[in-house]
């Protein structure tokens, strides 16, 4: 089996010598054609590819850019698969045939990519070499064999490297040439490849070099032409692929189960199902479902869960309270006119020990910061805020509004893509922010995680519980003894409270966690200070541990209120010595 690697070329000699030098160290003879499409370099390119037997050379007269160069390729490659590769790649040990084992694994899967050091939608894994030896030693390594346990499915794959079944191409057609000279042409590909029915899958054990976008980089108009092919996508497609792409493995690290567990999770705004897919790939048993509004979007997230109708407006969920045990609410908040009240309503939807989790973007950071100190407020400078943000939120609004809306168990993690603030800079702050404000500056979003923890059912379930239930008691674990103290008020009346308190009290006792016990007691002689159990039960705890003199106070005090108590309380008490 052939397959056709197709190169295009815009000057930058050196680096397709290396490209297609190192084609020929790593790749098995016999298993390959290389093509070269020249969009009219004007540096020793030509002359060169002119000299090399192996390779089959298109020489454009014009640049006719990206896109239709690889068509052009396509259209004479004779190999079982097409390989697209730039000229700025260096392969590695085991390449190709790591890839074509992953590509040919099933008849679903339409194309594959590799990792490498540079490349954007997390396709780079972090290196350490310093040169081109150490590299080809750390890829050796790493490509040492074929693991199908490394093998991601993907919504899309970066055309730096992509390796298509040929029938594939046959089916779908070649790349569309709108998106000329260049960029969007493999979200498009992508796209279309897995409306075709086909999954993408990216290789995890499969290292190559990437130096990265060395034409484009040079380009002044390279932003411009960013904008210009994204909005020729949106026009094709209906969505914006830099939001509608967008997936999160940290949210994925918040979900805190064995892999094999089975749960229920709903994501809201869930785009194409990125998140879910990457869900998906982790936890088998996992049921999955999405909230998307756009329908073009949501024909694609249909492939990966089940799709849930919504009025996100109003709030309203067209599926059964207490239902998910995680909702995931993804790098959208800011999106909603009233994130307070979607944020409050969510908790229905979760079962009682249900989590919300979220990737929420910090518009203290330091360059939006920058920005506005310089009277100008650009989205483009800090990539997670776009023109569809309505809301904004700093670390103090992300807890105020998880806890008015009764969350607990709050986690909140600032994240730091790398960019670093000046030190001078932060220092020139000094005088103007709070200091323990100063770490949130390089925060570009913030991961949180919140326990719904429904309060009021788990003092339902303690109130006709008889005997100890650490598995309950774990569950208040979560919560401030000030807010148990105030749901408990809310949801029990009369003695039932004291005779509840005095319960918690004494069964936190038994489960050794004594730090929880006085609290409870206390509570209670704050409501009735002549309850004879309650009197009982701090008397007993404050001789145990040692309080001797405070606890002959209470016990003075039984003693007023019920002498029946007193005397059994003085028999149960003999060992500790208690001079009455």
């Amino acid at each position: 089996m052939k397959t056709s690697i197709i190169i295009l070329t815009y000057n930058k000699l050196d680096y397709t010598i290396q490209c297609i030098e190192s084609i020929r160290l790593y790749t098995r003879p016999g298993t390959y054609e290389i093509i070269v499409v020249d969009n009219n370099s004007t540096d020793d390119t030509r002359a060169w590819l002119k000299q090399q037997g192996d390779v089959i050379s298109i020489l454009n007269e014009n640049n006719v850019g990206f896109p239709r160069g690889c068509n052009q390729g396509i259209e004479i490659a004779t190999g079982s698969n097409i390989l697209l590769l730039n000229n700025d790649v260096i392969v590695t040990e085991n390449w190709l045939d790591n890839m074509l084992k992953c590509l040919y694994s099933s008849d679903k899967i339409g194309a594959v990519s590799c990792v490498t050091n540079s490349c954007t939608y997390l396709q780079a894994i972090p290196v350490e070499y310093t040169n081109l030896e150490s590299m080809q030693a750390f890829a050796t390594q790493y490509n040492s064999k074929s693991n199908p346990s490394a093998w991601e499915e993907r919504l899309k794959l970066i055309g730096f490297c992509m390796l298509i079944k040929k029938s594939v191409v046959d089916q779908i057609g070649l790349l569309d040439e709108i998106f000329s000279p260049g960029n969007y042409e493999d979200d498009d590909y992508s796209l279309r490849i897995r409306m075709a029915g086909y999954k993408l899958l990216l290789c995890r054990d499969t290292f190559i070099h990437h130096y990265g976008s060395t034409s484009f980089k040079e380009n002044k108009r390279y932003l411009d032409l960013l904008k210009r092919n994204k909005n020729k996508f949106i026009d094709k497609w209906g969505f914006n692929p830099d939001k509608d792409f967008y997936f999160s493995p940290d949210i994925v690290e918040l979900i805190e189960l064995p892999i094999d567990a089975e749960f229920k999770l709903l994501e809201i705004n869930c785009g194409c199902g990125g998140t879910l897919l990457k869900i998906k790939g982790k936890f088998l048993n996992s049921k999955l479902y999405g909230v998307e509004t756009n329908e073009s979007v949501a024909e694609l997230s249909a492939k990966v869960a089940k799709m849930i109708n919504a009025d996100l407006d109003f709030n309203l969920i067209d599926s059964p309270e207490q239902t998910f045990d995680y909702i995931i609410i993804s790098n959208s908040l800011q999106r909603f006119y009233d994130p307070n009240q979607i944020v409050s309503k969510m908790k229905r939807y979760l079962t009682p020990q249900g989590k919300l989790l979220m990737s929420v973007p910090n518009v203290m950071h330091h360059s939006v910061i920058k920005g506005l100190l310089k009277g100008e407020w650009t989205y483009s400078e800090y990539g997670v805020l776009d023109n569809e943000t309505l809301r904004f939120f700093t670390l103090k609004e992300i807890y105020k509004i998880l806890l008015e809306s009764g969350y607990s168990n709050l986690s909140v993690i600032g994240q730091n893509d790398g960019r670093k603030a000046n030190p001078e800079w932060l220092e020139s702050l000094s005088g103007v922010i709070d200091k323990e404000l100063i770490s949130q500056l390089d925060a570009y979003q913030y991961l949180v995680s919140a326990s719904n923890n429904d309060i009021e059912s788990i003092i339902q379930e303690l109130r006709v519980a008889e005997e100890l239930s650490v598995d309950c008691l774990i569950k208040f674990d979560d919560f401030h003894i000030d807010e148990i103290f105030s749901n408990m008020e809310l949801a029990v009346e009369g003695d039932e409270v004291l005779q509840l308190l005095n319960k918690i009290g004494s069964w936190y006792f038994e489960k050794g966690d004594y730090k929880r016990v006085l609290p409870f007691f206390q509570k209670s002689l704050e409501i009735n200070s002549t309850d004879s159990d309650t009197l009982y039960n701090v008397s007993y705890f404050l001789m145990f541990i040692g309080e001797t003199e405070v606890a002959t106070n209470y016990i003075n005090q039984l003693y007023k209120v019920d002498q029946a108590a007193y005397n059994d309380l003085l028999m149960v008490l003999a060992d500790f010595k208690i001079d009455s």
